[in-house]
């Protein structure tokens, strides 16, 4: 692994973590090719615009939970073929209910070439600090639906508030928003912006 690179967990103490895509539990349904760890990997920059997040979520009384950071290339390609395969409606409903599977990439939900396999790219959400429960959003991780746009029509106001406590919070850390995606978010002045990284994600210390 580039020594740029580092497990947000260790250099971010006290954020949460699930990785979507090293679990069953994604809009493909199952692991996909690169991930071979519940962990997340981002630049070394990523997670210190990170420790800022988190210190500003705290003061609103919120913690950060992060879904993915980098993505290794053969995960998206791995996205880009199973897009392509026949829909057998196991994950429709929850992730792509409106549009064809193959419409994804077209319609900006997934990219060929993606900001996460640059390492400086994460998808999260805030959660409760009091609770542990995760603040309500209007709309799960990767539901590939105009409602999960940013200001989308018919999010009923807490949710609407939360997504804009997590876009301000992330913004004022130096993140720029994906309008597609209220979960989605790219560091400003990422160290790579032209690289494209293919490592595995493992349980190895990275190097």
């Amino acid at each position: 692994m580039n020594g740029e690179f580092a497990f947000i967990d260790e250099l971010v103490p006290g954020i949460r973590w699930d990785a979507k895509y090293a679990t069953w539990d994604n809009f493909t349904g199952k692991p996909v090719d690169g991930y071979l760890a519940n962990r997340v990997v981002g630049t070394k920059a990523l997670c210190a615009a990170l420790e800022r997040a988190q210190e500003h979520a705290r003061s609103l009384g919120f913690g950060l939970l992060i879904w993915d950071g980098y993505r290794p290339q053969r995960a998206v390609d791995r996205f880009l073929q199973w897009s392509r395969e026949p829909e057998d409606g196991r994950t429709k409903q929850r992730h792509y209910p409106n549009i064809a599977r193959d419409e994804m990439f077209s319609r900006g939900y997934v990219a060929a070439r993606s900001g996460h396999t640059r390492g400086s790219t994460v998808d999260l959400t805030l959660f409760h600090l009091d609770s542990g429960e995760l603040a309500s959003m209007g709309g799960d991780h990767d539901l590939m639906d105009p409602v999960s746009h940013h200001g989308a029509a018919g999010v009923p106001e807490l949710e609407a508030g939360n997504r804009q406590t997590l876009c301000t919070v992330m913004e004022e850390s130096g993140f720029e928003r994906y309008d597609n995606e209220w979960w989605h978010y790219t560091l400003r002045d990422e160290p790579f912006p032209d690289t494209y990284f293919d490592f595995e994600i493992s349980t190895s210390v990275p190097a």
